[in-house]
């Protein structure tokens, strides 16, 4: 345990106004959320920037950048810089991470002593450390590593002390996390580089493809949320306008499109999903099995939200299927009560807390 010890000109008052104690962070393909001790969640941000082209500075993080998706200024580009869950662009990650965590901790301190993250369960050594030298960079003085599955599940209400089997499914933008979970560790877990962001990729290749209209990604999540389902649309020639430029001409055009043809379009990457999580299900031990059975499956994550998505997965494992109350906040929420957890975490931490900021010698004492 540390203690500070006074020192001229900083006490312990100062210091407790410099340092935030405790921050969950999630920061996923899509979205980065971030939570902070006595605050609640104070970050939900897309995890985007805007670049300017021809100097390479980055003008603008999350929600700021995503209104210019799609409508940049001829020298300014917007990117993602995790892709699937880990990290693509390790400079624009560091800074966008960077700065999500300045803006939380924005008039509370300086820099924060402990910090969860979540991470894949088959993330390589180097994709950690990728990681942690985006850490360090945000000023977090120690980071615990832990599978977004366990978190997951914490969020969703499986107790740490639970001696029975539970299956958690999260649906993220670009990953989908499948995590077995029994008296507090995971039984068994299976990530996949899939998630909601791929139902958006699918409709914009066969929109351009079979109809030869080309459509943004601001256009495809519209038609995601308002107009597709996971399951048979109830009425297949329900129709919706689509505006985009026409792939032969290059003018703007538009385009009439049913529900009944957008509808097998999505049903092909959700589909992907229910297969992994079936394949997954039957590596189980048998009573992890058993207690799966009885309990059935939880979705979180934004995908849990696309409709219809319980109950096709309901159909196609033959199990109970819920979706957790705010799925999108299940990591992070399962991540905040690691923090009351220090048996636990230290358990099912990846690896031993990393030190990045080493305390001054001067003010703190181990």
């Amino acid at each position: 345990m540390s203690f500070v010890r006074r020192t001229a000109g900083f006490g312990l008052n100062a210091l407790r106004n410099l340092v935030s104690d405790s921050m969950a962070i999630d920061m996923g393909s899509v979205a980065t959320i971030i939570w902070l001790r006595g605050h609640g969640i104070i970050i939900d941000e897309p995890s985007v920037v805007a670049v300017n082209e021809h100097t390479g500075e980055i003008i603008a993080f999350g929600g700021e950048a995503q209104q210019m998706r799609g409508r940049e200024a001829r020298d300014v580009k917007v990117i993602a810089p995790l892709v699937d869950g880990v990290v693509a662009d390790f400079e624009k990650t560091k800074a966008m991470l960077a700065y999500f965590v300045k803006e939380a901790r924005s008039g509370i301190s300086h820099f924060s002593r402990r910090a969860m993250m979540s991470v894949l369960s088959e993330m390589t050594p180097v994709e950690q450390r990728a990681l942690l030298s985006a850490a360090e960079h945000a000023r977090i003085g120690r980071v615990y590593m832990v599978e977004e599955g366990l978190a997951a599940a914490l969020g969703a209400g499986i107790k740490p002390t639970d001696q029975h089997g539970a299956a958690v499914v999260d649906i993220g933008g670009g990953t989908t996390n499948i995590a077995v979970i029994a008296n507090g560790t995971i039984v068994h877990s299976r990530a996949e580089r899939l998630g909601s962001s791929d139902m958006n990729a699918a409709m914009i290749d066969h929109i351009r493809r079979h109809r030869g209209l080309t459509i943004g990604n601001e256009t495809a999540e519209r038609l995601k949320l308002e107009f597709v389902t996971a399951t048979v649309p109830e009425e297949l020639a329900k129709e919706t306008l689509v505006k985009g430029r026409d792939v032969q001409s290059g003018s703007p055009a538009a385009i009439e499109i049913t529900a009944g043809e957008l509808y097998p379009v999505a049903e092909a990457v959700i589909r992907k999903i229910a297969n992994a999580v079936s394949e997954t299900l039957t590596e189980l031990p048998p009573e992890v099995a058993a207690d799966i059975y009885d309990r059935g499956i939880i979705l979180t994550g934004g995908g849990a939200l696309f409709e219809g998505l319980d109950t096709y997965m309901r159909t196609r494992t033959n199990l109970p299927v819920t979706i957790a109350e705010e799925p999108r906040f299940a990591v992070v929420r399962g991540l905040a009560q690691m923090f009351d957890e220090p048996l636990l975490l230290r358990r099912v931490s990846r690896s031993e807390p990393y030190t990045i900021i080493q305390p001054d010698p001067d003010v703190f004492e181990v």
